[in-house]
């Protein structure tokens, strides 16, 4: 009831705040949790193995290492640890397949029930369109493509597939659903948000969470959910952002977002709400900053409005070594984080060093135990609630759902979620769709046969690559060839060459993969290659369909007026079937822009309801067949 009484008083401060209702009605009348969701009905267990804890032990539970950062195995034992991530490009020792990351897994949670209270890891990974670490799995539309889509429904059913694909492998925490909303299309991270519409991110955030812990965490097949970054971080100015590693630009990755507090509740808080309201159980604050305090030491944000207002009854974890950048004294940076709310902290290489000095900051009485004993209990909880405290806790993998990874079945619904993405920007004289009967259809652009830029960042590789990263899936170009008859002779030429004489000519062009602060970009211009192929498609006077990759609204006005038929594919994943689904008429297409899209880089950033608004796409625009 606390919390209930909690969250209530957060949706009347955040309107009063706002000025106008937060949430719809429908959401404010319904605020308590759902039934059997309340974390702190674990509390009576998590208490009592609370009460048995040294200091030490409680320590090693809020301490996150990296795996492939132990410095030996026997560190899980020695320092307690509670927990484990992969990172992005953080491969098993022996190999990225789906028994090495089963054996992996495992193998770190015998040490921990070697250690003398045997609490199970809990075992972290992005798998953030899919389980993308690991070959064969089945990946996703990234979010901005899932934002088009508009369908709670699906959403849900892509991270149900999601959870199996992670628990194949014994892991039960994902760090996602991403429910940022990003508001400036260079962002590197734009792809991660559903939309720049509070609303849609809150709804389909809400959505993933409740596909991903399955409406109970104790379910065999449900995966912890983190909603991620609290909060801000699509809010950042260009010119804030970390240095870039390459060129040391500071643009707009963990940058600073300087705004009202009733604004930040306005735009950048709805997704928290619907991720709370589906049970979510871990949330990770941002790397950036809110008028320039980060959030990852932010009492007010952390404290004050998650837990208290908001009545998070979970526990936070910190970004990838978040806490470094708080301040240049360590040992200060994580007093400031821990006693900011701060409970389970992400330290991939220091684990070690933060063990020790927050043991000191203990004994010092700089972070007193009470804190310590918050964050222990709000970790234990959530580990009590999927059943890892329990007599036989459900640690193993269930290698019965390696049978189903990958599958045939799970790629149906990544190539649905595909084919309810794709936004129509053009379509001239009704070229689309294609007839599967052609006699040649000439296939152009280098990611035309390229997994890899169809995928985008954070698959295999944390900035993703081009070319073959994983083990499955189906190029646009396959696609094309299996879509149409025997009869249609299907050609190929990655600049465009050689398409005189096609009944029409699919150019693939956009963005090669990236992620995070690698992708920020200050022109979001398409590249000279890619015009470069579209200009000699243009000059064999056939007709043009443009199907443009990317992670993010980019200017297309000069491809838009050379092409005859243009479908936004964003960063559509494995199946490239759902988008020939569309090309060829099987399925009408039906998405709807989660983003503006700008006509020049001085519109840039543009959102709807700015003062001056006139897009060359605006929100929600999408075209279909007649």
């Amino acid at each position: 009831m606390k919390s209930t009484i909690h969250r209530r008083r957060f949706i009347q401060a955040a309107t009063r705040a706002a000025g106008a209702s937060l949430v719809p009605p429908a959401l404010s009348s319904a605020w308590s949790a759902p039934p059997g969701k309340a974390l702190r009905a674990h509390d009576p267990q998590a208490r009592a193995l609370l009460s048995r804890m040294t200091l030490e032990e409680k320590i090693g539970q809020m301490t996150q290492a990296e795996q492939n950062a132990l410095k030996d195995e026997g560190d899980i034992e020695r320092y307690f640890l509670g927990s484990l991530l992969s990172g992005g490009s953080s491969d098993p020792k022996a190999g990225n397949t789906l028994q090495a990351w089963t054996e992996m897994y495992e193998g770190y949670q015998a040490r921990a029930l070697k250690t003398r209270l045997a609490i199970p890891l809990l075992f972290g990974v992005d798998a953030v369109h899919g389980h993308n670490n690991v070959l064969g799995a089945v990946i996703f539309p990234h979010n901005i493509g899932l934002g088009s889509t508009r369908n709670p429904g699906l959403v849900e059913r892509a991270a149900r597939i999601t959870a199996l694909e992670v628990r194949a492998t014994g892991i039960q925490w994902a760090f996602a659903p991403c429910v940022a909303v990003p508001r400036d299309e260079r962002w590197g991270r734009t792809y991660e948000g559903f939309s720049e519409d509070p609303e849609v991110a809150r709804r389909l955030g809400e959505a993933a969470v409740r596909g991903l812990q399955q409406q109970r965490l104790d379910h065999p097949t449900s995966v912890l959910a983190c909603a991620k970054h609290f909060v801000g971080d699509g809010g950042t100015v260009m010119g804030t952002g970390k240095p870039r590693s390459t060129d040391k630009k500071r643009l707009l990755d963990q940058g600073d977002t300087p705004m009202s507090e009733a604004e930040l509740r306005r735009i950048h808080l709805p997704g928290y709400l619907g991720a709370i309201e589906a049970g979510v159980g871990s949330i990770m604050p941002s790397y950036s900053s809110w008028n320039g305090v980060k959030v990852s030491g932010s009492r007010r944000l952390l404290t004050e409005i998650l837990k208290e207002e908001m009545g998070f009854e979970g526990f936070l974890i910190s970004d990838y070594a978040a806490i470094d950048q708080i301040t240049p004294d360590y040992k200060n940076a994580i007093e400031i984080s821990i006693n900011a709310g701060m409970d389970m902290v992400m330290v991939p290489n220091e684990y070690v060093r933060f063990f020790t000095l927050l043991r000191e900051l203990v004994t010092e009485g700089r972070v007193k135990m009470s804190r310590i004993d918050d964050a222990v209990l709000r970790i234990l909880r959530v580990k009590a609630a999927m059943g890892l405290l329990a007599k036989n806790p459900r640690i193993r993998a269930d290698r019965r759902l390696h049978r189903s990874f990958g599958s045939a079945a799970h790629r149906e619904v990544a190539r649905e979620c595909v084919r309810q993405s794709l936004v129509l920007l053009k379509n001239e004289k009704n070229v689309l769709p294609l007839s599967k009967t052609a006699a040649r259809l000439h296939v152009a652009g280098r990611s035309a046969d390229d997994i890899g830029d169809q995928c985008g960042g954070w698959t295999i590789d944390w900035q993703g690559r081009s070319g073959e990263v994983t083990t499955g899936g189906v190029t646009i170009l396959a696609a094309v060839r299996s879509a149409v008859s025997a009869s249609t002779e299907v050609t190929f030429s990655a600049d465009g060459a050689g398409a005189s004489g096609a009944d029409a000519a699919v150019l693939v062009m956009g963005e090669r993969p990236y992620a995070e602060g690698a992708g920020d970009r200050e022109d979001l211009s398409l590249g000279p290659d890619e015009m470069a192929a579209l200009e000699r498609l243009k000059a064999a006077g056939v007709p043009i369909v443009a199907i443009l990759l990317s992670g993010r609204p980019m200017l297309i006005e000069d491809a838009l007026s050379r092409c005859d038929a243009m479908v936004a594919a964003f960063l559509p994943g494995t199946e490239g079937r759902g988008i020939t689904d569309v090309l060829f008429g099987d399925f009408k297409p039906k998405g709807r822009l989660s983003f503006t899209w700008p006509r020049s880089m001085a519109q840039v950033p543009i959102n709807a309801g700015d003062a001056t608004y006139e897009p060359r796409f605006p929100l929600g625009f999408g075209l279909t067949f007649s």
